[in-house]
Protein backbone atom coordinates (compact mmCIF):
# COMPACT_ATOMS: atom_id res chain seq x y z
CA UNK A 1 0.00 0.00 0.00
CA UNK A 2 1.62 3.77 -1.09
CA UNK A 3 2.07 5.80 1.60
CA UNK A 4 -0.13 8.87 1.64
CA UNK A 5 1.39 12.73 0.92
CA UNK A 6 3.05 13.41 4.20
CA UNK A 7 2.59 10.01 6.14
CA UNK A 8 5.47 8.96 8.59
CA UNK A 9 7.26 6.14 7.62
CA UNK A 10 8.86 3.91 10.28
CA UNK A 11 11.81 1.93 8.39
CA UNK A 12 12.43 -1.38 10.57
CA UNK A 13 15.89 -2.49 10.05
CA UNK A 14 16.24 -5.90 10.35
CA UNK A 15 18.04 -9.53 9.36
CA UNK A 16 20.00 -12.15 11.19
CA UNK A 17 22.83 -11.11 13.58
CA UNK A 18 26.70 -10.05 11.65
CA UNK A 19 24.25 -9.75 8.25
CA UNK A 20 24.92 -5.95 7.66
CA UNK A 21 22.33 -4.45 9.13
CA UNK A 22 24.62 -1.71 10.60
CA UNK A 23 26.26 -0.93 7.29
CA UNK A 24 22.66 -0.45 6.03
CA UNK A 25 21.47 1.25 8.85
CA UNK A 26 24.43 3.86 8.54
CA UNK A 27 24.08 3.68 4.92
CA UNK A 28 20.33 5.25 5.37
CA UNK A 29 21.30 7.59 8.22
CA UNK A 30 23.80 9.04 5.59
CA UNK A 31 21.19 8.87 2.65
CA UNK A 32 19.07 11.72 5.31
CA UNK A 33 16.90 9.48 7.31
CA UNK A 34 16.00 10.03 11.02
CA UNK A 35 17.36 7.95 13.72
CA UNK A 36 15.73 8.36 16.78
CA UNK A 37 18.89 9.88 19.65
CA UNK A 38 20.73 8.38 21.64
CA UNK A 39 21.97 5.67 19.56
CA UNK A 40 23.60 2.49 20.76
CA UNK A 41 27.57 3.22 21.77
CA UNK A 42 30.37 0.98 19.55
CA UNK A 43 31.95 -1.68 21.15
CA UNK A 44 34.78 -3.98 19.84
CA UNK A 45 32.25 -6.19 18.08
CA UNK A 46 31.26 -3.28 15.63
CA UNK A 47 33.55 -0.20 16.09
CA UNK A 48 31.68 1.36 13.20
CA UNK A 49 28.58 1.73 14.90
CA UNK A 50 25.31 0.13 15.16
CA UNK A 51 23.29 3.10 14.32
CA UNK A 52 20.59 1.70 16.09
CA UNK A 53 18.05 3.81 18.61
CA UNK A 54 19.33 2.77 21.98
CA UNK A 55 15.01 2.91 23.28
CA UNK A 56 14.43 0.29 21.01
CA UNK A 57 17.39 -2.20 22.21
CA UNK A 58 16.59 -1.94 25.19
CA UNK A 59 12.67 -2.29 25.19
CA UNK A 60 13.11 -5.34 23.24
CA UNK A 61 15.94 -6.63 25.73
CA UNK A 62 13.48 -5.97 28.38
CA UNK A 63 10.50 -8.01 26.41
CA UNK A 64 12.41 -11.04 24.78
CA UNK A 65 15.43 -11.44 27.63
CA UNK A 66 13.45 -12.67 29.75
CA UNK A 67 11.34 -14.82 28.39
CA UNK A 68 13.86 -16.17 26.98
CA UNK A 69 13.75 -15.56 23.16
CA UNK A 70 17.57 -15.08 21.39
CA UNK A 71 17.78 -12.74 18.61
CA UNK A 72 17.99 -15.18 16.42
CA UNK A 73 15.96 -17.98 17.75
CA UNK A 74 15.86 -21.73 16.04
CA UNK A 75 12.10 -22.98 17.50
CA UNK A 76 9.71 -22.16 15.34
CA UNK A 77 7.61 -21.19 18.13
CA UNK A 78 9.66 -18.55 19.20
CA UNK A 79 7.53 -15.55 17.46
CA UNK A 80 4.17 -17.16 19.76
CA UNK A 81 6.34 -17.09 22.69
CA UNK A 82 7.23 -13.71 22.23
CA UNK A 83 3.62 -12.23 21.12
CA UNK A 84 1.79 -14.27 24.46
CA UNK A 85 4.44 -11.51 26.78
CA UNK A 86 3.20 -8.44 24.85
CA UNK A 87 0.75 -6.99 27.63
CA UNK A 88 -1.24 -4.01 27.79
CA UNK A 89 2.02 -2.44 29.75
CA UNK A 90 4.02 -3.27 26.79
CA UNK A 91 2.25 -1.83 24.13
CA UNK A 92 1.80 1.49 26.28
CA UNK A 93 5.71 1.48 26.50
CA UNK A 94 6.18 1.64 22.81
CA UNK A 95 3.04 3.90 22.20
CA UNK A 96 3.93 6.83 24.60
CA UNK A 97 7.84 6.16 23.09
CA UNK A 98 6.77 6.18 19.36
CA UNK A 99 4.29 9.51 20.36
CA UNK A 100 7.56 11.48 21.27
CA UNK A 101 9.21 10.18 18.00
CA UNK A 102 6.15 11.41 15.44
CA UNK A 103 6.12 14.65 17.38
CA UNK A 104 9.89 15.39 16.45
CA UNK A 105 8.32 16.09 12.71
CA UNK A 106 10.83 13.38 10.80
CA UNK A 107 8.84 11.95 8.17
CA UNK A 108 11.50 9.10 7.81
CA UNK A 109 12.37 7.24 10.87
CA UNK A 110 15.00 4.44 11.33
CA UNK A 111 14.40 1.76 13.83
CA UNK A 112 17.11 -0.93 13.54
CA UNK A 113 16.80 -3.76 15.70
CA UNK A 114 17.43 -7.58 14.55
CA UNK A 115 15.02 -8.37 17.33
CA UNK A 116 11.93 -6.55 15.83
CA UNK A 117 10.60 -9.61 13.73
CA UNK A 118 9.54 -11.27 16.88
CA UNK A 119 6.95 -8.95 17.67
CA UNK A 120 6.22 -7.01 14.12
CA UNK A 121 2.65 -7.24 14.91
CA UNK A 122 3.13 -4.60 17.66
CA UNK A 123 4.80 -2.40 15.63
CA UNK A 124 2.09 -2.54 13.23
CA UNK A 125 -0.46 -1.94 15.66
CA UNK A 126 1.11 1.39 17.10
CA UNK A 127 1.97 2.49 13.32
CA UNK A 128 -1.17 2.39 12.71
CA UNK A 129 -2.64 3.74 16.08
CA UNK A 130 -0.27 6.75 14.75
CA UNK A 131 -1.15 6.71 10.81
CA UNK A 132 2.00 6.21 10.01
CA UNK A 133 3.43 3.15 7.66
CA UNK A 134 5.42 0.79 8.42
CA UNK A 135 7.93 -1.16 6.30
CA UNK A 136 11.05 -3.55 6.72
CA UNK A 137 14.24 -3.66 4.93
CA UNK A 138 16.01 -6.81 5.86
CA UNK A 139 19.46 -7.87 5.49
CA UNK A 140 20.35 -11.21 3.38
CA UNK A 141 23.73 -12.52 4.35
CA UNK A 142 24.39 -16.21 3.48
CA UNK A 143 24.23 -18.18 6.33
CA UNK A 144 27.80 -19.62 6.45
CA UNK A 145 28.93 -16.28 6.21
CA UNK A 146 26.92 -15.21 8.82
CA UNK A 147 27.90 -18.26 11.36
CA UNK A 148 31.39 -17.96 10.33
CA UNK A 149 31.26 -14.35 11.16
CA UNK A 150 29.59 -14.65 14.52
CA UNK A 151 32.14 -17.47 15.47
CA UNK A 152 34.82 -15.05 14.67
CA UNK A 153 33.07 -12.47 17.14
CA UNK A 154 32.04 -14.68 19.97
CA UNK A 155 33.00 -17.95 20.12
CA UNK A 156 37.30 -18.02 19.43
CA UNK A 157 37.78 -19.07 23.04
CA UNK A 158 35.55 -21.98 23.22
CA UNK A 159 35.69 -25.51 22.70
CA UNK A 160 35.11 -27.60 19.55
CA UNK A 161 31.93 -29.24 20.68
CA UNK A 162 30.66 -26.21 21.80
CA UNK A 163 31.32 -24.66 18.64
CA UNK A 164 29.64 -27.38 17.01
CA UNK A 165 26.35 -26.83 19.36
CA UNK A 166 26.34 -23.12 18.50
CA UNK A 167 27.39 -23.44 14.75
CA UNK A 168 24.36 -26.14 14.40
CA UNK A 169 21.68 -23.58 16.53
CA UNK A 170 23.08 -20.61 14.91
CA UNK A 171 22.46 -22.13 11.02
CA UNK A 172 19.39 -23.37 12.16
CA UNK A 173 18.54 -19.87 13.96
CA UNK A 174 19.50 -17.95 10.54
CA UNK A 175 16.82 -20.50 9.10
CA UNK A 176 13.76 -19.88 11.05
CA UNK A 177 14.84 -16.25 11.53
CA UNK A 178 14.62 -15.66 7.91
CA UNK A 179 10.72 -16.97 7.44
CA UNK A 180 9.98 -15.32 10.30
CA UNK A 181 10.72 -12.11 8.97
CA UNK A 182 9.44 -12.57 5.45
CA UNK A 183 5.66 -14.10 6.87
CA UNK A 184 5.67 -11.27 9.45
CA UNK A 185 6.23 -8.94 6.61
CA UNK A 186 3.94 -9.88 4.22
CA UNK A 187 1.32 -6.61 3.45
CA UNK A 188 4.04 -4.22 4.17
CA UNK A 189 6.07 -2.44 1.81
CA UNK A 190 9.35 -4.28 2.48
CA UNK A 191 12.54 -4.52 0.60
CA UNK A 192 15.79 -8.05 0.87
CA UNK A 193 19.33 -6.77 0.41
CA UNK A 194 21.73 -8.89 -0.04
CA UNK A 195 24.98 -8.00 1.62
CA UNK A 196 27.26 -8.34 -1.60
CA UNK A 197 24.89 -5.92 -3.22
CA UNK A 198 24.93 -3.25 -0.75
CA UNK A 199 28.76 -3.52 -0.35
CA UNK A 200 29.23 -4.01 -4.38
CA UNK A 201 27.38 -1.26 -5.66
CA UNK A 202 25.34 0.68 -2.64
CA UNK A 203 24.06 3.21 -4.99
CA UNK A 204 22.34 0.66 -7.29
CA UNK A 205 21.00 -1.40 -4.07
CA UNK A 206 19.79 1.52 -2.22
CA UNK A 207 17.94 2.48 -5.28
CA UNK A 208 15.93 -0.24 -5.76
CA UNK A 209 15.14 -0.74 -1.90
CA UNK A 210 14.26 2.39 -1.72
CA UNK A 211 11.85 2.63 -4.79
CA UNK A 212 10.23 -0.57 -2.82
CA UNK A 213 9.65 1.45 0.10
CA UNK A 214 9.00 4.51 -1.38
CA UNK A 215 11.86 6.23 0.37
CA UNK A 216 13.46 9.76 -0.50
CA UNK A 217 17.07 10.56 -0.51
CA UNK A 218 19.79 13.03 -0.30
CA UNK A 219 21.56 13.25 -3.69
CA UNK A 220 23.99 10.88 -4.13
CA UNK A 221 25.56 12.20 -7.63
CA UNK A 222 29.33 12.75 -7.29
CA UNK A 223 31.26 11.85 -4.06
CA UNK A 224 29.05 10.64 -1.08
CA UNK A 225 29.48 10.19 2.61
CA UNK A 226 28.19 6.79 1.96
CA UNK A 227 31.67 6.46 -0.06
CA UNK A 228 33.85 6.75 2.98
CA UNK A 229 31.82 4.43 5.31
CA UNK A 230 30.93 1.03 3.21
CA UNK A 231 34.09 -0.66 3.63
CA UNK A 232 34.66 -4.01 1.26
CA UNK A 233 37.17 -5.10 3.30
CA UNK A 234 34.97 -5.83 6.22
CA UNK A 235 33.43 -8.84 4.26
CA UNK A 236 35.98 -11.16 5.64
CA UNK A 237 34.18 -14.45 5.65
CA UNK A 238 33.66 -16.87 2.56
CA UNK A 239 29.72 -18.21 1.73
CA UNK A 240 30.90 -21.67 1.76
CA UNK A 241 30.87 -24.82 4.87
CA UNK A 242 33.85 -25.48 4.49
CA UNK A 243 35.60 -25.85 8.78
CA UNK A 244 31.84 -25.84 9.47
CA UNK A 245 30.65 -28.66 11.66
CA UNK A 246 26.90 -28.97 10.87
CA UNK A 247 24.76 -31.99 9.51
CA UNK A 248 24.71 -31.92 5.94
CA UNK A 249 20.86 -32.54 5.73
CA UNK A 250 20.19 -29.01 7.64
CA UNK A 251 23.27 -27.05 5.23
CA UNK A 252 21.07 -28.98 2.41
CA UNK A 253 17.88 -26.89 4.17
CA UNK A 254 19.71 -23.57 4.60
CA UNK A 255 20.74 -23.46 0.78
CA UNK A 256 17.51 -24.01 -0.77
CA UNK A 257 16.05 -21.33 1.98
CA UNK A 258 18.83 -18.88 1.11
CA UNK A 259 18.12 -19.65 -2.80
CA UNK A 260 13.93 -18.78 -2.04
CA UNK A 261 14.96 -15.77 0.27
CA UNK A 262 17.38 -13.81 -2.68
CA UNK A 263 13.79 -14.39 -4.93
CA UNK A 264 12.62 -11.75 -3.00
CA UNK A 265 15.13 -9.05 -3.99
CA UNK A 266 14.40 -7.84 -6.92
CA UNK A 267 10.05 -8.48 -6.48
CA UNK A 268 9.38 -8.65 -2.29
CA UNK A 269 6.08 -9.77 -3.08
CA UNK A 270 6.48 -12.64 -5.67
CA UNK A 271 3.59 -15.45 -4.99
CA UNK A 272 5.67 -18.24 -6.16
CA UNK A 273 8.61 -17.39 -4.12
CA UNK A 274 6.38 -17.35 -0.78
CA UNK A 275 5.06 -20.43 -1.54
CA UNK A 276 8.31 -22.11 -2.04
CA UNK A 277 9.35 -20.38 1.36
CA UNK A 278 6.11 -21.78 3.21
CA UNK A 279 6.80 -25.27 2.34
CA UNK A 280 10.09 -24.92 2.98
CA UNK A 281 9.32 -23.18 6.29
CA UNK A 282 7.27 -26.81 7.27
CA UNK A 283 10.06 -29.37 5.97
CA UNK A 284 12.00 -26.93 9.13
CA UNK A 285 9.39 -27.26 11.61
CA UNK A 286 9.25 -30.77 10.83
CA UNK A 287 13.19 -31.28 11.04
CA UNK A 288 13.30 -28.53 14.22
CA UNK A 289 10.62 -30.92 16.60
CA UNK A 290 12.12 -34.38 15.09
CA UNK A 291 16.04 -33.09 16.57
CA UNK A 292 13.98 -32.03 19.80
CA UNK A 293 12.94 -35.80 20.17
CA UNK A 294 15.75 -37.60 19.03
CA UNK A 295 17.74 -35.30 21.70
CA UNK A 296 15.15 -35.96 24.43
CA UNK A 297 17.48 -37.59 26.63
CA UNK A 298 20.28 -35.48 26.33
CA UNK A 299 17.72 -32.64 27.24
CA UNK A 300 16.65 -34.67 30.21
CA UNK A 301 20.06 -35.67 31.16
CA UNK A 302 21.64 -32.04 31.16
CA UNK A 303 18.69 -30.72 32.98
CA UNK A 304 19.01 -33.43 35.84
CA UNK A 305 23.28 -32.28 36.00
CA UNK A 306 21.49 -28.62 36.75
CA UNK A 307 19.75 -30.11 39.28
CA UNK A 308 22.05 -32.02 41.10
CA UNK A 309 24.48 -28.81 40.92
CA UNK A 310 21.41 -26.37 42.31
CA UNK A 311 20.77 -29.01 45.33
CA UNK A 312 25.03 -29.12 45.71
CA UNK A 313 25.07 -25.32 46.13
CA UNK A 314 21.73 -25.14 48.37
CA UNK A 315 23.03 -28.13 50.98
CA UNK A 316 26.33 -25.92 51.21
CA UNK A 317 24.28 -22.75 51.82
CA UNK A 318 22.41 -25.02 54.11
CA UNK A 319 25.44 -26.28 56.28
CA UNK A 320 27.15 -22.26 56.17
CA UNK A 321 24.28 -21.40 57.94
CA UNK A 322 24.48 -23.88 60.49
CA UNK A 323 27.91 -23.14 60.99
CA UNK A 324 26.95 -19.30 61.24
CA UNK A 325 24.45 -20.50 64.00
CA UNK A 326 27.13 -22.31 66.16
Amino acid sequence: MPAQEGQVKLVVVTGSGRSGTSSVAGTLKRLGLYIPQPEVETDENNPRGYYEPLWVAEFHKWLLNPIPVRTIDSRPNAGKIAKKHVTPEVEQQLRDWLREQIATGEKQILLKDTRAYWVYDLWQRMAEEFGAQLTSLTMLRHPAQVVRSRDTAYLSDMTRHFRRQRETTNVAAWINAAFETERVTRGNPRAFVPYYDLIGDWRAAMKRAGEQLGLSFNDVSGHHPVDDFIDVSLNRSNPDWEGLEVAPGLVKLAEQSWEAMNALVESPDDQAAMKRIDALRQEYVDLYWSSAAIALDETTAQVAKVRQKLKAKLAEAEAEIERLKG
